[in-house]
Formats: C-alpha cells, structure tokens, sequence
C-alpha cells in the first residue's frame, strides 16, 4: 500500500494523440492540442519504485430494433439494421460481396431455415448457415468450439461481417461467447425466435454456456451490434413457451411497472391464447394494443436497468428477482423445467418471503399468485425443497460479495435489494407457500 507521503506525489496524465502516436500530457503542462482520449495513467512514485495505475474506459454502442418482417427480403433491418447513417454509406459503397455467417437453432431452422436461405439469396449474399441443437442439455464450451470452427473455415471480417445468431436465449448466449472469443471480439447480432430470449436474453451484453453442473459458469459481458426483435416468431412456438417467456415480462412487472401487472392480471390470458400477435385492425391504429404495449414495456424497464450495469459492477440488481433459488432448481431437474417455469417459481416462493417480512399484504400476495396461475406457469415445484433454497441462498452468498442482494417486490410494481434472510422468515414463509400451493402441481 502506498504511504500518505507517495500518494501526494501521484500524477494524472491524460492521453493525446499528435501524428498518429499518443503522448502523456500531465494536467498542468499541456505541450500538444490532438485528439483526446477518454483514458487516463495516474503515475505514483513512493520509496519501492514506480507504479502506474490506468483508467480506460470502454463504451459499447448496441441496437435494439423492434421490426416486422424481417425474413422479407425487401426488408434491409438483417443486413443493415446494426449500422448508423455513415457507416451505411460506407459500406454500400463497398464493392466487396457482403458475407453472412449464420447460426440458426435447429428448430428453428426446419421453420424458418428455407426463409432465411431464399433472403440471402434474394440479396446476392454470401452466406453460410449453420443449424446446432442449441438446448439447455447441450449448452457448452463443445458448441462453442464447434462455431468456431466453422467460423473460421468460412472465413469473415470480424469488423464488418458480423455473426447473426437466430433462435432462443441458449443460442444467442452460446452465439454470443463464440464471437466474443473469435479474434477477441467480433461483431454479433441476435434476432430472438422466443419471448423468453425476445424479452431477457437479447437485450442484455451477457454471454455463456454451462460448466461444471453450473448455469453459464463460463460467459463474458460483450453485447450485440444489435438486435432484431419481430414477435412474428412467436407465434409458431407452442403455448407452454409463451408462459415461459412472460414469466420475464411478469418479472419486470413486478419490480418496477404496476401498469404492466394489471395488464398481464387483466389479460394474461387473452396474450396467451393470441400468442402476442397483434390483429390487422390494431396494427393500423394509432393506439398501442395489449401485446404491443406489454412487449415494449417489458423491453424499456429491462434496458433501464441493464443499461447503466451491463458488466454488473453493482451487484444489487433488480433483475435477478426470480434467479436466487431458480438456476439450482433448474439444472437439479433438467428438462423437466424451462427457465421461465424455474424462475417464476423462484419468484412465488420470493412473494412469500416478501409478504412474511411485512413487505406485501395478503390480498397483494393473493393477486401475484393468481396472475401467475393465470399465465399458466407453476407456482410450486416438489423439488423446491428448503434444502435446495437454504444450497441456493449459501452459494449467492459466495458470489455476491457475502450478501444476499435479495430483491423482493414491495408492492405491485415496485422492489427493494435486501441483504439479510432470517432463518425463521425463510422456514414460515416456505411453509406457507408449500401449504397453499403445493396442490397446484408440480406444472
């Protein structure tokens, strides 16, 4: 540790750039007028030597497009979209063939595969598509590598011919390590093909793959040039993975939007059956519908929260509402449970807790539990047992700088960070929950 008498001598450069070199420029003795940086070197003298301590920061500039469309080759969002104005022109003026490496889910790719060939086709470009069984069972460092692979045979500018990744939140975080660890960092888009991914995954810098029995263990924070949100993709999955996915949009319902809990309470129902498809008639009016505003209402309080944390320096997030016990859950059971299904249970066992600690009144309780039935999802899980929650709780104390960092609604559509969990608020609480919900089934 430097002394008080070393630390007076610490001297802040800044960093300026004179004929393509970049020079240290002390504040007080400014020699050279070029271009700036952001990035400082603090330089500290104390009796064992020198020492340097560098500022740089680093800023990411990523997209999220709402489109419709988007497998309509008249439609430029997938080859363009993640371009400004400038660089647009630029690039187009290139006469160099533009060149697309795709990967596409499985699934996905037997109901979309033929559009999305006969796209970039109709656009004369070069591509190259790559179908993986991208689940949660397969999601690992091996279809990491397997991208790569592939990657590299094809071969790409890893400035301008960014990675497009088409399917759920397993493929774009598996999409988005591989081109986070290509050349360092390569340019990739995700065009989400679930709610769950439309709604969680694709807008957020966050990548992985499961490691050593652990959800995305490995990972890194390297976010899109931008995605592609078109809810048309909704509409082919089945019913289960719509409830899968608006267990996200009820989590953000519940730690920030009361609006759009009365919405999914009023009409979870109705945005279910109709799979978040707006009619004809609503699209050509200028009121928002339903699926319309809680779609975009679950995006803006998701970017609101991700947006000033994206390489989660502030451990107190509301975001991981319904992700304490769920990731321990979810991997003890695969596949029995979808992430969405892990997290809202999660979630009602937390609503629990909240209303034992005096944060939620009974009727508040009652609603949160009904809406989320009313979604379809599960509200209990046999294998939720107080063992797997106390394991649970244990290893977020282990990750998150010895506190729990517990969010937990204080109201409908609104929440607090607590750092504590009585023992005794825990065990009430989750025996209440499994007497009054343990006949709802495991599903």
């Amino acid at each position: 540790m430097l002394s008080n008498n070393s630390s007076q001598q610490q001297t802040e450069f800044n960093l300026v750039q004179v004929n393509r070199t970049w020079i240290r420029q002390s504040q007080h003795c400014q020699q050279a007028e070029g271009r700036s940086s952001a990035a400082k070197i603090y330089e500290s003298k104390s009796d064992h030597g020198l020492s340097w301590t560098v500022v740089s920061p680093i800023v990411f500039t990523y997209r999220v497009i709402q489109c419709k469309n988007i497998l309509d080759a008249r439609n430029d969002t997938l080859l363009w979209g993640h371009l400004g104005d400038q660089e647009l022109k630029a690039t187009i003026s290139n006469s160099k063939p533009v060149k697309r490496f795709v990967v596409i889910d499985e699934t996905v790719n037997q109901l979309y595969g033929s559009q999305v060939t006969q796209y970039f086709e109709a656009r004369k470009v070069v591509h190259k598509i790559l179908p993986l069984p991208t689940t949660e069972e397969n999601k690992c460092m091996a279809l990491v590598t397997k991208i790569l692979q592939e990657v590299h045979s094809f071969g790409i500018d890893r400035r301008s011919e960014p990675i497009i990744a088409i399917g759920g939140g397993v493929c774009l975080d598996v999409v988005g390590l591989a081109a986070s660890l290509y050349r360092r960092r390569t340019p990739y888009i995700r065009v989400p093909t679930t709610l769950l991914s439309y709604i969680d995954a694709s807008v957020g810098a966050k990548t992985g793959v499961n490691f050593a029995g652990g959800k995305n263990k490995l990972g890194s924070y390297v976010p899109p040039v931008a995605t592609f949100l078109d809810r048309s993709f909704v509409q082919t999955l089945p019913q289960r993975q719509i409830s899968n996915g608006m267990a996200e949009m009820l989590k953000m319902a519940l730690m920030k939007h009361r609006g759009l809990f009365e919405l999914l309470e009023a009409e979870g129902r109705t945005l279910l059956q109709s799979k978040l498809q707006s009619c004809e008639s609503s699209e050509r009016s200028e009121q928002e519908d339903s699926a319309t505003a809680s779609t975009r209402i679950a995006i803006e309080t998701m970017l609101e929260e991700l947006a000033p944390n994206l390489w989660e320096d502030d451990l107190d997030r509301l975001v991981d509402f319904g992700h304490l016990i769920s990731p321990e859950l979810e991997m003890s059971v695969l596949p029995a449970l979808l992430h969405g299904e892990a997290v809202n249970i999660d979630m009602s066992l937390m609503v629990y807790v909240a209303q034992q600690r005096g944060l939620l009144t009974a009727e508040e309780k009652a609603r949160i539990i009904q809406c989320m039935l009313g979604l379809q999802l599960p509200v209990w899980h046999q294998d939720c047992t107080l063992a797997l929650v106390q394991k649970a709780l244990s290893e977020r104390l282990k990750h998150s700088a010895g506190s729990l960092r517990m969010p937990l609604p204080t109201g409908l559509g609104s929440a607090e960070i607590f750092h504590d969990m009585s023992e005794d608020i825990l065990c009430k609480a989750y025996c209440k929950w499994t007497d009054e919900l343990s006949s709802s089934g495991n599903k």
